[in-house]
């Protein structure tokens, strides 16, 4: 039984290539930063939630926007996935995912479609950070290597009293539309400690997925043959690859 199910709709991706040493700092003990011909990125993704089930919810929730700022990672055992900087999130009801080491921020989120635009504005409660995204979408479009791995995420890690955890995320591949940016003015990636973006971004659009699964969060198991108290593996940031496990976010 999935820990929390529902639909991830209207959703946009806006990528920036980072150094692996900017965002590298900014990771917990027991990750490192993942790569893609030398660089990091850093995502950010606004989009709706549908069809929100959480466990021993008879109905579901009303629809809500949500935006995520996520980097790429991989575990002591050299899985990849996600590591959320900050989400954002217009429903008080997933702040009880904090307890989990979800990283939540209740705000003011709007998407909104403006003629052939789409356009995405949030500021966090208490005078925090903001942004607003407006994309046109394109036609659909064959997603080339480096669309795949900044797509296919199998799991998403966070940290909770002093130990990594993960969820797993299962879900059809993402439907990729081009998409054309008319506006990015944000301040998440400064409040996540992260210098502003120096490149344009590469821009994704996908109308969304309509089953999506979360899976009970647990304990990342130590990697064999270490110590829990040792750090991650020291290897060369990965060549360019395509990983198909299971289900992405």
């Amino acid at each position: 039984m999935p820990a929390l199910s529902a639909g991830w709709l209207t959703q946009t991706f806006v990528h920036w290539a980072y150094s692996p040493d900017q965002v590298q700092r900014l990771l917990p003990d027991g990750l490192v930063v993942d790569t893609f011909d030398g660089a990091a990125w850093v995502s950010l993704t606004p989009f709706v939630m549908a069809d929100v089930r959480p466990p021993g919810f008879p109905l579901a929730l009303p629809s809500f926007p949500e935006t995520n700022l996520r980097t790429y990672v991989r575990d002591r055992n050299g899985r990849d996935g996600l590591w959320f900087l900050s989400i954002e999130v217009s429903s008080p009801v997933m702040l009880a995912a904090r307890a989990v080491g979800v990283p939540y921020h209740v705000g003011r989120l709007e998407v909104a479609r403006r003629g052939d635009a789409v356009v995405y504005t949030g500021a966090r409660r208490g005078g925090g950070p903001t942004y607003e995204v407006a994309v046109r979408p394109g036609e659909l479009v064959r997603p080339g290597p480096r669309d795949v791995w900044l797509t296919s995420r199998w799991r998403a890690f966070t940290r909770r009293l002093g130990a990594l955890w993960e969820t797993p995320v299962e879900h059809a591949p993402w439907p990729v539309r081009e998409a054309r940016l008319g506006t990015v003015e944000e301040t998440l990636t400064r409040a996540a400690g992260l210098p502003p973006p120096t490149t344009a971004p590469l821009v994704h659009y996908s109308d969304g997925l309509h089953k999506v699964r979360l899976g009970l969060s647990h304990p990342v198991r130590p990697a064999r043959g270490r110590s829990s108290g040792d750090g991650p593996p020291a290897t060369p940031h990965p060549r360019p690859h395509c990983t198909n496990e299971g289900g992405a976010r």
